[in-house]
């Protein structure tokens, strides 16, 4: 498929959708979920019952050849808040997880129970930072145990800053089980609901996204039947054998599952640069100093004026990584790391020329932009911090194990 710029229909028609629920549900409740720092389950509610979250949603986004889709309805997710959308697309982690490395078979039983139904909304986990293996993946020490003769696997370890860990009806966790390999001796196992052993912390307090649940995770003999191992013991086997023997081995599944979910991450920080962007500029036009509105200084039309190039250029890295991980491109030069990269750093640089452009205002809670500056600042450090973007990039384009 060739990849091109013009919205179809369908396409126009999802971003206008969810719009409307941005505009309508989210905004009106963002100021009010932030200061609770709770999850919003009734605003998920609202979101489940018009199809807006659940698996067939799902579905439908990546029904789209184009890959537009998903970041798309994200971006707008995060114009209306960056908490609350994190809340509605936390699970979409652990459902990528599911997808990068599950069977068929596995997809079709796990997602649905990620995100349950309209009267009971769910919610997934995708758990594999650790306190000791954050941005160095390899250095992960959680451990799977295969019993053979009951086929199963015993997980033991910690999991820190997991999106919905602990509240989540699924947790997707990954663990070493040939630590000798490292990275490459790592899985992803599937923790059903109510499975004994994995307890929670209580949510962590957070500077932004603080409607969305985040919380360390601790496996204690955490028993899941052998079924439950993402791909499956074959597949395992025949990917440990080829490290062993020195053999080129398929990326493990944290990095797989990252590399899915870039560029709608990507999308995510899109969506609240464009919050504060129009904010700051609807303000900019009314604010009146020195007898005029303060959007007539160049100091104020320049910043705004590079809020805007900043942005429509980050989403237009988005938009390819997102057709080229659709259409099974490969990221030669690093792509998804690209946008997920420059689509955080605007997020950052353009929530604070707003906060900026607003004065005293903007430091205020009185004024939106404050939160999303807060929000944005997430964007350079989870799912891969803009140093390690700047790795895998620099490793792409040189072909070398830059360090």
């Amino acid at each position: 498929m060739e990849f091109w710029l013009d919205l179809n229909e369908e396409q126009n028609d999802l971003r206008e959708w969810v719009h409307g629920f941005a505009a309508n549900v989210i905004r009106p409740a963002a100021a009010e979920w932030d200061e609770r720092e709770e999850m919003p389950w009734p605003v998920l509610q609202e979101a489940a019952k018009i199809g807006l979250y659940g698996f067939e949603f799902l579905v439908n986004t990546w029904a789209d050849m184009a890959g537009l889709s998903l970041p798309i309805a994200n971006e707008e997710l995060f114009w209306g808040d960056g908490g609350i959308g994190m809340a509605i697309s936390g699970t979409s982690l652990a459902v990528a997880a599911i997808y990068g490395s599950g069977t068929p078979e596995q997809l079709v039983e796990w997602v649905p129970q990620c995100f349950g139904d309209a009267s009971a909304p769910a919610v997934g986990a995708f758990c594999t930072t650790e306190p000791e293996a954050g941005s160095d993946v390899g250095a992960m020490r959680t451990r799977a145990v295969y019993h053979e003769a009951s086929d199963t696997w015993v997980l033991n370890g910690q999991k820190a800053y997991a999106t919905n860990g602990g509240i989540a009806n699924v947790h997707v966790v990954t663990a070493s089980v040939d630590p000798a390999l490292g990275s490459r001796g790592q899985a992803a196992f599937i923790v059903p609901p109510d499975t004994p052993g994995l307890a929670a912390s209580r949510k962590l307090k957070k500077l932004g996204l603080r409607a969305s649940h985040t919380a360390d995770v601790f496996l204690d003999d955490v028993r899941v039947p052998g079924s439950c191992l993402l791909g499956g013991k074959e597949a395992l086997d025949e990917r440990l054998a080829r490290a062993r023997g020195g053999q080129r081995a398929s990326k493990q599944a944290a990095m797989r599952t990252f590399e899915l979910s870039r560029p709608a991450v990507g999308a995510q920080a899109i969506g609240i640069a464009r919050a504060a962007y129009e904010y700051a500029l609807s303000y900019a036009r009314e604010r009146v100093q020195f007898g005029r509105p303060i959007v007539e200084n160049q100091a104020i039309a320049f910043a705004l004026a590079d809020m805007k190039t900043e942005i429509d250029a980050a989403r237009l890295l988005v938009w390819r990584a997102a057709w080229m991980g659709r259409n099974d491109k490969p990221f030669e030069a690093g792509e998804g790391s690209m946008s997920k990269l420059k689509a955080g750093e605007v997020a950052v640089a353009v929530t604070e020329k707003a906060v900026q452009i607003l004065g005293g205002a903007g430091y205020l809670r009185d004024h939106p932009v404050e939160r999303m500056y807060r929000d944005a600042k997430i964007y350079t450090i989870f799912e891969g911090t803009s140093e390690i973007q700047r790795l895998v990039i620099s490793r792409a384009i040189t072909g070398m194990q830059i360090r």
